[in-house]
């Protein structure tokens, strides 16, 4: 994995998705405190992401 993140092609996607993809969850995580999931298993927590979807 290091060696795509490493390659000119990597760094190109991961400054893309810098600047695109991770303000978003960091927003999601900090300001609406959906950091963590009250529920375990993936059913239950894709509930649960699907109910924080709608509510927005």
């Amino acid at each position: 994995m290091k060696h795509r993140v490493d390659s000119q092609q990597g760094k190109e996607i991961y400054s893309h998705r810098m600047s695109v993809v991770e303000p978003v969850f960091g927003n999601i995580g900090t300001t609406k405190r959906l950091n963590r999931f009250s529920l375990r298993g993936k059913r239950k927590v894709q509930s649960q992401w699907q109910l924080y979807c709608k509510r927005q």
